[in-house]
């Protein structure tokens, strides 16, 4: 769309359905500290929630943050339908993949991953002495099916890693 020459911004679409009880449409903010933690889980990964339908006017969107205490792993799992992406904020991971889990891509601070809807893995915190902390978005929704634990010996270098 070329811009008007008077600068008039002119709304494409229809934002109304994210009006305040005022009519108003302003950004939701969640304050630090005061995120839900009420959201899907794995054993060995917490996830607190930023953004979502549970607390904000989002219906298509789930960001949040993801911790794995030093040396964790999670259970096996997947996000159904949604499709992941990850920004490591700190820290070293690793994620599993593949028919039993035996593929695997190491990964630290700085680094983006995507993971495609309905693939199985695991995700670890390689270090065994610091939090691993990445950043997490989902669409539509943070989704979380767990699988069956897998112990972790069958996972190839991960009791072995230095």
């Amino acid at each position: 769309m070329e811009p008007d020459n008077d600068s008039t911004y002119l709304l494409e679409g229809d934002n109304s359905a994210y009006a305040s009880a005022s009519g108003l449409v302003v950004p939701v903010v969640t304050r630090s500290g005061e995120e839900p933690g009420n959201t899907g889980q794995s054993a060995g990964a917490t996830r607190i929630s930023g953004v979502s339908i549970q607390h904000t006017p989002a219906t298509k969107l789930w960001f949040g943050q993801v911790h794995n205490d030093a040396g964790f792993r999670s259970v096996p799992h997947h996000h159904g339908e949604a499709e992941t992406g990850g920004f490591v904020l700190s820290g070293r991971a690793r994620i599993y993949f593949g028919e039993r889990y035996e593929d695997y891509i190491d990964f630290s601070e700085g680094d983006w991953v995507f993971v495609p809807p309905f693939m199985p893995h695991i995700e670890c915190n390689l270090d065994r002495n610091k939090p691993l902390k990445w950043m997490t978005c989902r669409t539509p929704e943070n989704l979380v099916v767990n699988l069956p634990e897998v112990p972790d010996e069958e996972l190839l270098d991960w009791v072995s890693r230095p």
